[in-house]
């Protein structure tokens, strides 16, 4: 696989240029195909395919705060899978130090029927599987340790399209719907670490989306946000849709550096949330459907949204404003099945990557410039993705 770089991207960033001696920048792109099951890695400074991972049906992709794995969600397939980066930075506080390794599958995966929600919350991770109402939980070392995983489980009562939280020593878990579980649940319960509720039921009907920022965790319900907060038992409050039209979010990214949540709001709209903020909610007109956003967690102001026109747009979260804006693929509509391959984001560093299922290929944007400087070359039909990397010293 060779990449089709414009010579202007690689002058304009640092992806291989030590800014010291011995000071490296290194990051991979993690892409699952729509179709085939696969996960390919490649490095982001030559475009190289450095490995192509089989899996046992096509998967969404996550990468938690350490940076030292991708996990692979394969719903049709009953597992969830471990990719070792191979990426790994030492923090030594003044400095940090990096090493760079070939990414490797982890031999150990975690079974389960129809696995959909993961979530790492403080180097645990949990996997709720809607088809068996379970969570399974396991700390993230002991996993890229390798080795047979003794996952901590808890029954939720009923299949559904649940979600869990780890939080210190306790778990939040979302409650079926008694009347028809297969609608959405109707709120979270909190569990000790034996599996005891701990308090009452947290009402939050038509649950759906969750995301952290710094130690707040929101998560989205039909009439607000259930917002988490506190370092033992979870302290949970309702913050109200106050001021918004009818609506709701159902997808919630949390920001790094700056503490807010950003959310869908109807299909061409985003809200910005501040739960700290006299007036919390700031809604954003798209001018057209939104497709994906992501979060930048180098320069903390600013997200990212792919809309169904093709144009990538850059989000002042701090103003509520699309700043800049530039065509990136040919229109991908929203209408017809929800899951038909659509372009995905990802921020590595400098760069926003964009896939293009349609073109087999990865476009890379210059964050500084808003500018595209080249492709990658995909086989099949690149969707998800995630990016994974830093930089540090080199000894």
């Amino acid at each position: 696989m060779h990449a089709r770089f414009l010579i202007p991207f690689l002058a304009a960033t640092a992806l291989t240029t030590p800014a010291f001696a011995d000071d490296i920048s290194a990051w991979r792109l993690f892409i699952a195909d729509h179709a085939e099951p696969s996960v390919t890695a490649l490095d982001l400074a030559t475009g190289d395919t450095l490995a192509t991972f089989p899996l046992a049906s096509p998967a969404v992709l996550y990468a938690t705060h350490s940076a030292e794995a991708v996990y692979a969600v394969q719903g049709a397939g009953n597992q969830v899978s471990a990719i070792a980066s191979g990426i790994h930075i030492h923090d030594h506080g003044d400095h940090g130090d990096i090493d760079i390794t070939d990414p490797t599958l982890i031999e150990a995966a975690i079974a389960g029927e129809k696995p959909v929600h993961f979530v790492e919350h403080g180097g645990k991770i949990a996997l709720f599987f809607d088809a068996e109402g379970k969570t399974r939980i396991v700390s993230e070392t002991d996993w890229l340790a390798g080795g047979d995983l003794v996952p901590t489980e808890f029954d939720s009562g009923a299949p559904h399209h649940g979600v869990a939280v780890p939080w210190g020593d306790y778990t939040i878990v979302s409650v079926p719907n008694p009347a028809d579980p297969t609608a959405l649940p109707i709120g979270v319960n909190v569990l000790d670490a034996s599996g005891a509720v701990v308090g009452d039921l947290h009402a939050c009907p038509d649950l759906h989306g969750e995301a952290s920022s710094g130690n707040m965790l929101a998560i989205a319900c039909a009439e607000g946000l259930l917002v988490v907060t506190g370092s033992g038992v979870p302290e949970i409050t309702l913050l109200p849709y106050a001021g918004l039209p009818d609506g709701k979010s159902t997808t919630l990214l949390g920001g790094v550096g700056l503490q807010y949540f950003l959310g869908n709001y109807g299909a061409d709209k985003l809200v910005t949330i501040d739960p700290s903020a006299e007036n919390p909610f700031r809604l954003i007109d798209l001018p057209t459907r939104r497709v994906h956003f992501a979060a930048d967690p180098v320069r903390p102001k600013f997200a990212y949204v792919f809309t169904e026109d093709g144009q990538l747009r850059q989000l002042d979260v701090l103003k509520g404003e699309i700043v800049q804006s530039v065509t990136i693929t040919a229109p991908y509509s929203m209408d017809g099945d929800w899951n038909l391959p659509r372009p995905r984001i990802a921020v590595a560093g400098d760069v926003v990557a964009v896939t293009d299922p349609n073109q087999s290929q990865v476009h890379l944007i210059d964050i500084a410039t808003f500018t595209e400087t080249g492709t990658i070359p995909v086989a099949g039909a690149p969707y998800n993705i995630v990016a994974v990397g830093g930089s540090g010293t080199e000894h």
